[in-house]
């Protein structure tokens, strides 16, 4: 495994009050970087980049480069081993100077002007230990492929500061995060995830019984939405993950409409026979929108059934 590191100009004669850690897996996250330097201005804020593992020399020079012309302090980071999510956003947390840290996913974009100053002033204030912004998604794209991925994450996702608060650690996901250094130094990221989904859920009902979480409006857009094929293949494999988070939060994960049904679904003998007519069902354009992702959820329950059996 080889670790590189390039720095911006000024990034070593920054003393940051918060510190931007976006971990990426062959997204090019130039865009994202563009953005949030253009907010930077001379706010105490620096932006670290952790490429986990990517191993593409045109994607990494775009990024350094990048980072060399950025106005505010940036560094990038190259592991040439991919080494999971958990452990990409333990090692920017180990990486940062600031005592607090905002975690972004690279196919992110701040949906407001004032998105790295609002995130300041929250930590100046003092008020909680978790600070969690909320989604967006875009209102349209051109790809209808992916317009399954907006539906769920529309419903799933992209909920109202209200919705958020009533429902407490069960809706916050790492990927728009601001979090005092105090905590992940007592609770970090659960290593033992691997693959996609999961590990931040488990975090967030962890951290949560320790320390005050708070739900404010400052959202990211979500931009990166996956195709059809891509969901399919997530939900399918990720019942080992699924499996780890209801044994580390049994009382949360009953309440929980996904494990009932996943348990319902494997006391049916023969369930994941149904599989073949749920991804037919999935992948139809000509099926209501409605139905697709009542298909997609049953898919990722049978699927998870098997994990909890």
């Amino acid at each position: 495994m080889t670790i590189t590191r390039q720095e911006s100009q000024s990034y070593r004669s920054l003393t940051p009050s918060l510190s931007v850690l976006i971990p990426f897996f062959r997204d090019d996250a130039t865009a994202l970087l563009a953005a949030l330097d253009s907010q930077i201005k001379n706010l105490p804020i620096d932006l670290l980049f952790y490429d986990d593992g990517t191993q593409d020399p045109k994607l990494t020079m775009r990024m350094e480069q990048a980072a060399n012309q950025a106005a505010g302090a940036v560094s990038v980071i190259t592991n040439s081993k991919n080494s999971g999510r958990s452990a990409a956003r333990n090692a920017l947390f180990e990486a940062a100077r600031a005592d607090w840290v905002l975690f972004l996913d690279a196919d992110m974009l701040p949906a407001k002007a004032d998105f790295l100053q609002s995130y300041l002033s929250l930590t100046e204030a003092q008020t909680g230990d978790i600070l969690f912004g909320g989604f967006e998604v875009e209102d349209k794209s051109e790809d209808a492929d992916r317009d399954l991925h907006r539906a769920l994450s529309e419903v799933s996702d992209c909920l109202t500061l209200d919705e958020r608060q009533a429902a407490g650690p069960q809706y916050v996901a790492s990927s728009n995060l601001c979090v005092r250094r105090e905590v992940l130094l007592t609770e970090p990221f659960d290593s033992g995830f691997s693959g996609w989904g999961w590990e931040d859920s488990e975090w967030a009902a962890r951290v949560a019984k320790r320390f005050t979480l708070l739900h404010v409006d400052n959202p990211a857009i979500h931009l990166g939405l996956e195709t059809t094929e891509t969901l399919l293949r997530r939900f399918a494999t990720s019942g080992g993950n699924y499996h780890r988070f209801t044994i580390a939060h049994p009382e949360l994960a009953t309440t929980l409409p996904l494990y009932n049904i996943s348990k319902k679904l494997g006391r049916v003998p023969g369930q994941s026979l149904m599989r073949p007519v749920l991804k037919a069902s999935v992948r139809s354009h000509f099926l209501p929108m409605s139905t697709r992702l009542t298909a997609l959820k049953l898919w990722r329950a049978s699927h998870y059934a098997d994990a909890l059996s």
